[in-house]
């Protein structure tokens, strides 16, 4: 498969809907987000593996979830696992380079996330090392935060850091089953209102307030 099919694959089975989604999956080349001897597999609707025994999700959650978190223009966006930096990307190319941070806690992820990033002409989008179930209060609050691992539940700290009316948009379940892709919604009253899109299959989040290290 191509990018063409794999866009074509995408837009008719509905994972991708808006106008603003499929221009970031035109725009960012998931071939330079994988290791080399992944390369020929990079526009196949499948996760493929990186480095630190970690995946890069399929295109078609990764699309189902930029869905879900109706990204705009301008909006200040926190994701949990760089992974590769292709899910960066993607946001960076609706909401703005700089106004994406990304957090990883594996060191290798880390320098692997800002290596393609930085290839791929993204210069502004902040990839840091650190506990993702914490959150990154230094530079709360979010409009969005983006999971893109399982947490047993959603961390106190994404709420603290989620700004009024905002959006999480996370696995949620089991450490390695069973696991649904959670919507949280902040309202103005300060209370949050999830709804589950349905299974999902995501690496554990390790962290604090998430998954612990075996």
């Amino acid at each position: 498969m191509n990018k063409e099919d794999l866009m074509e694959h995408l837009i008719k089975g509905s994972y991708i809907k808006s106008l603003s989604v499929e221009k970031a999956f035109m725009q960012v080349d998931r071939e330079n987000f994988v290791p080399e001897d992944e390369k020929g597999m990079a526009y196949y609707d499948i996760p493929l593996s990186i480095p630190g025994a970690q995946t890069i999700s399929a295109p078609s959650i990764v699309a189902e979830m930029l869905e879900a978190a109706d990204l705009k223009r301008g909006m200040k966006v926190l994701e949990i696992g760089s992974g590769s930096g292709y899910n960066a990307a993607l946001i960076a190319e609706i909401v703005g380079e700089d106004n994406v941070i990304s957090i990883e806690r594996v060191p290798e992820l880390v320098a692997f996330a800002k290596m393609n990033l930085e290839k791929a002409g993204y210069q502004n989008v902040r990839v840091v090392h650190g506990d993702g179930s914490r959150g990154y209060p230094e530079e709360a609050p979010y409009d969005r935060i983006i999971c893109t691992a399982a947490a047993p539940k959603i961390p106190r700290a994404w709420k603290e850091q989620l700004k009024p009316s905002g959006v999480i948009v996370a696995p949620i379940g089991g450490r390695h089953f069973y696991q649904e892709l959670v919507v949280t919604k902040r309202d103005g009253k300060g209370g949050f209102r999830e709804v589950s899109l349905g299974g999902c299959v995501f690496v554990p989040l390790i962290g604090e307030d998430a998954w612990p290290e075996y």
